[in-house]
């Protein structure tokens, strides 16, 4: 009996020991992850030409050999990997063409519909696996009428044709992509009337004097393909996991769902687009309608042009492949850091999303350099790279349906980078608890294209304060992970949008001669990537700050007063559980700052058993803004805080649910629409006092 109790006592002081030991050391190991010593830009330009050297999308044989890439490179790193396999129902294009008959002596054009190699173009030769132009899920049929050009296709847009008197009603709506996600402006289409879509990447925004290979704009023949499904995840599986043997339901169950639509779109070059504008007459379009230089004068017809647009797509049961990859923690191996990113592309994907790939590969390289020198970190840090992003963000939605209760409990936050690396100029958007961390690390990071300042300096260098997006659109693979379970998320990338995106043209010469040469921002989006995980993983307790929250959610309450004045409206519970919140901030800000300042030799060990409980509720306050019914219509959105809006999915809103419910009160203006309005707003009220009760650690 003696003998254990001496045991104990020296295994208790051996463990204090080391622990103290590692205290600095993990700061030791943050310094050395983002040095000159471990980062590689070399590494990563490979990683990126050997995921680029096919067009490889989803459900292909080349995503597939992707896939192994992935995997094999990451167990190299001495990181357990598997592969999580799915079988979703994934479209493809049969055939498609359209016509323009023009009012004679014109005779009519039929379009090619096809995006055009250049002379030397080293990936020729493959060219020809990038699938026809099309959209994913788009409806199988044929439109024929007179064109409407409707600009970006927007709600408002609309909006403008019928103050001009243009009928949509029975035309086809020609639109071009831009401004919001291509699946609402066919959905958006349907709902004024139109028969059939076609999307144009016009020039004005897309196109330049020169195009690539000279310079980095689209070509005429270049066309911007993607999904038009509004959905999340596998549409014949909404909720569940599309295993191999599982549940599903109809096409034409999946029709009523409203998330895929029911008249044929095609995407088209903006050469194309030009030659359908020169058909349209009628009134002149307004000014912001117009298109760029040498651009033909845009009106709004209908016709006289008449199109005639077919599409035939077929439907695919289709294995598609995560591969995830596992450094178990230390200390907390229940307790998760997921950095994810998605590695199916539609054509060869250099920027789209295989920098993040070749990002995500260099940070697990960085992390194995790190475990060799002596490095562990707290929590388990898990890699996970998606499949069928593009199709509707279905690898990781299907992965988080299926690992629903584990991930709720145990996720700290999921970081995820799609799109690394597009040009110059970091963007970095997140759930506010993350505000302060990752200005925090940018400050650690060389500026990529001016050695001489941090990505810190850059990035206010036109503004006072560092802008952060938020987290409401749907447009990444963030949207399982905070807009379904509510888990503290961040997306990060240096560029915005870049214009040969989703179109033949986006392959590693683009990204050699324009997006990075040096590759240098790849390193430094891997350095911001990894230093953040590294800081969740290892922190004692972890580095949120939902003061941020609070001021966030005033602010978009402020917003409301204006909307809802003179309707019978109270914002009172909102603005008073947005009140608590605030408290609740406060209070747990002032108590990580006392138990930081207890740490002693003598007290730590104490102190376990309440760090793990004020990190459960730092952890967990973010799930207590989700509801189990989701908003109205959308019940697979359980965030109400931030979704998607109605009508634009790329679109980030603060309370989606309460802005819904308004547009509709606004246009019918009843009773009842103004009650719902209400309604949203205690639905809100209450989840917010759910968050800051968890911030408390109190019971009522």
């Amino acid at each position: 009996m003696f003998k254990v109790a001496i045991s104990s006592m020296i295994t208790l002081a051996t463990s204090i020991y080391f622990l103290f030991l590692s205290l600095p050391q993990k700061s030791f190991y943050h310094s050395l992850f983002v040095s000159n010593d471990l980062s590689d830009n070399e590494s990563i330009s490979n990683h990126l030409y050997m995921l680029t050297k096919r067009p490889h999308i989803a459900g292909s044989e080349a995503n597939a050999e992707a896939a192994a890439y992935v995997l094999s490179t990451l167990s190299s790193y001495n990181i357990p990997s598997h592969i999580t396999p799915y079988y979703t129902a994934l479209t493809y294009p049969v055939s498609r063409s359209f016509t323009l008959t023009r009012p004679p002596p014109e005779t009519p054009i039929e379009f090619t519909l096809e995006q055009e190699t250049y002379e030397g173009d080293p990936y020729a030769g493959v060219a020809s696996e990038v699938e026809p132009t099309f959209h994913a899920y788009a409806k199988s049929g044929t439109a024929v009428g007179p064109v409407v050009y409707v600009n970006y296709g927007r709600v408002e847009d609309y909006e403008t044709l019928m103050k001009m008197g243009v009928n949509v009603s029975g035309n086809v709506a020609l639109a071009r992509y831009g401004k919001i996600f291509r699946g609402d402006i066919v959905e958006n289409a349907y709902a004024a009337g139109a028969i059939g879509v076609l999307i144009f990447t016009d020039r004005k925004d897309y196109g330049g004097e020169k195009w690539f290979p000279d310079d980095k704009w689209m070509p005429p023949s270049g066309v911007q393909v993607g999904s038009v499904y509004t959905g999340a995840g596998d549409p014949t599986t909404p909720g569940w996991p599309s295993t191999e043997e599982c549940e599903r339901i109809s096409e034409d169950e999946v029709e009523k769902t409203g998330d895929v639509p029911v008249i044929p779109s095609l995407p088209i070059s903006w050469s194309d687009g030009d030659e359908i504008i020169r058909s349209i007459d009628g009134q002149v379009a307004r000014d912001d309608w117009q298109g760029g230089k040498d651009a033909p004068v845009y009106r709004v017809g209908p016709g006289p042009g008449i199109l005639n647009l077919t599409y035939l797509g077929k439907q695919v049961i289709s294995r598609i492949e995560n591969v995830v990859g596992i450094i178990e923690g230390a200390e907390e191996p229940d307790r998760y850091v997921i950095l994810g990113n998605h590695r199916d592309a539609w054509t060869f994907g250099a920027a789209d999303p295989n920098s993040g790939t070749a990002c995500l590969l260099e940070v697990a390289e960085r992390f194995w350099k790190l475990q060799k020198k002596g490095w562990k970190p707290r929590r388990t840090i898990i890699f996970c790279n998606w499949d069928a992003e593009e199709y509707g963000l279905i690898g990781s939605t299907e992965w988080v349906e299926e690992n629903r209760q584990m991930l709720a409990s145990r996720v700290v936050a999921y970081l995820n980078v799609d799109i690394a690396v597009a040009g110059a100029g970091f963007e970095a958007y997140a759930t506010p608890q993350l505000d302060e961390l990752l200005v925090q690390t940018s400050k650690q990071v060389v500026d990529p294209d001016n050695s001489s300042q941090t990505i810190y300096d850059s990035w206010i260098s036109s503004t006072d304060n560092p802008t952060i997006g938020r987290l409401g659109g749907g447009g990444s693979d963030y949207a399982a992970f905070v807009q379904h379970i509510g888990v503290p998320s961040a997306d990060i990338s240096f560029g915005g949008g870049y214009p040969v995106y989703h179109s033949l043209y986006d392959d590693f010469i683009w990204m050699k001669k324009f997006g990075d040469p040096t590759f240098q921002r790849h390193v430094a989006v891997a350095s911001i990537w990894g230093l953040v995980a590294l800081r969740l993983a290892d922190a004692e307790i972890l580095p949120f700050n939902y003061h941020t929250y609070a001021l966030e959610l005033q602010k978009s309450a402020e917003d409301l007063k204006s909307e809802v004045s003179n309707r019978g409206i109270t914002l009172v519970p909102l603005l008073k559980s947005i009140n608590e919140l605030e408290k609740a901030a406060i209070k747990i800000n002032a108590e990580i700052k006392a138990l930081e300042g207890s740490k002693g030799w003598t007290s730590m060990w104490k102190d376990d058993r309440k760090v793990r409980e004020l990190n459960d509720r730092l952890m967990m306050a973010e799930r207590a803004f989700t509801d189990r019914e989701g908003l109205s219509g959308r019940s697979w959105y359980k965030h109400l805080i931030y979704a998607p809006s109605k009508h634009n999915d790329y679109g980030s809103k603060s309370f989606p649910g309460i802005d819904d419910a308004l547009e509709k009160a606004i246009s019918l203006n009843t009773a009842d629409s103004w009650r719902s309005v209400q309604h949203e707003i205690w639905r809100v009220s209450r989840v917010i006092t759910q968050a800051s009760l968890c911030l408390k650690g109190e019971l009522k």
